[in-house]
């Protein structure tokens, strides 16, 4: 295991010195915070970057700095691709299959958080829609063009720690609808999907990790209404004060996005694969009620029979199969 790098670490601390020529990534959700933080750092050590965002219009401002910064033959494209959408999904995976070339790291950055309820244009809870279920078919549309030796970098969240899926109401039909479990339930599934995916392709030499990037002011908190973060905030400081842990720090963006750097390029495929990420380091399963912040990952979201249910549920849901 790579050693030396930990919370504080940026992108460009645990990037340093490496040579990222001839290297082809996807990553989703460039049009703001981490994802245009991660392009620009591999952009920038060489790396061939496309960039996939709903919005093209806003990524292509937003991207400026990854192209001003690209270097050693680095450079950024992008690519239309709503989540949301299974039409956009499997319209943007056709794409990239036709055009052929392989990825050495798929980065699966892309999310909402704490939505009002609602739903996707194909009747999916908008969190699990979104943050699962556009991810899902998008990799394994395209998981043929993923290079032996490369790797499915999932951006989870401690926030897994809400909620593990239900399978058997994925879309609040019957359960009241809360949007911190809502998007527990996603990114639990993030996590779990790599799980799956990596048990399935790892003997080709492909490996899946899933990570915790931090908690980082993004536009990711857009839909919670004014002085809630601050609440929140209040709230995990409280139980980490009488767990007895210092308060709750934001990382800056490129702390944030050091993580899945670290996890798409620097960090031993062997270590990371099938497992979930923080502050740059494998974390430990733990089962304790500390706050959600608190470092770990709960056993629901790595058990692997769950990550095979999970996959057959979502399979049903696309009405594909994998």
């Amino acid at each position: 295991m790579t050693k030396g790098f930990g919370a504080t670490s940026t992108t460009d601390d645990v990037l340093a010195g490496r040579n990222l020529k001839g290297k082809r990534v996807l990553v989703t959700g460039v049009s703001a915070g981490l994802g245009v933080e991660t392009a620009r750092a591999l952009a920038a050590h060489g790396a061939q970057v496309v960039g996939a965002a709903r919005d093209l219009a806003k990524a292509e401002q937003a991207t400026a700095q990854v192209r001003a910064q690209a270097a050693n033959g680095g450079g950024l494209d992008l690519i239309e691709l709503d989540l949301a959408s299974l039409k956009s999904v499997r319209g943007c995976a056709d794409a990239l299959v036709a055009d052929g070339r392989r990825f050495d790291v798929v980065i699966a950055n892309a999310g909402v958080m704490r939505t009002p309820f609602g739903h996707t244009a194909d009747g999916f809870e908008t969190q699990f829609g979104t943050n699962h279920l556009g991810h899902f078919v998008l990799v394994n549309r395209i998981a043929s063009l993923i290079a032996p030796g490369g790797r499915l970098v999932n951006v989870a969240s401690s926030g897994h720690r809400y909620s593990d899926v239900d399978l058997d109401d994925p879309n609040f039909e019957r359960a009241p609808y809360d949007p911190m479990v809502a998007y527990g339930r996603s990114k639990t599934a993030n996590i779990l999907f790599a799980v799956e995916f990596d048990r399935r392709h790892k003997a080709r030499g492909v490996r899946a990790t899933a990570l915790h990037p931090g908690g980082i002011k993004t536009e990711l908190d857009r839909h919670m209404a004014p002085g809630e973060l601050d609440n929140l905030v209040g709230q995990i400081n409280a139980q980490l004060a009488t767990a007895g842990q210092p308060p709750f720090q934001f990382k800056t963006i490129p702390q944030g996005a050091a993580t899945s750097v670290w996890a798409a390029v620097v960090a031993p495929a062997e270590d990371v694969g099938g497992h979930y990420c923080e502050n740059c380091q494998v974390s430990d399963i733990t089962e304790g009620a500390i706050s959600p912040v608190s470092p770990g990952v709960r056993p629901y979201a790595l058990d692997p029979e769950h990550a095979k249910a999970l996959w057959a549920r979502s399979e049903k849901m696309v009405g594909e199969r994998f």
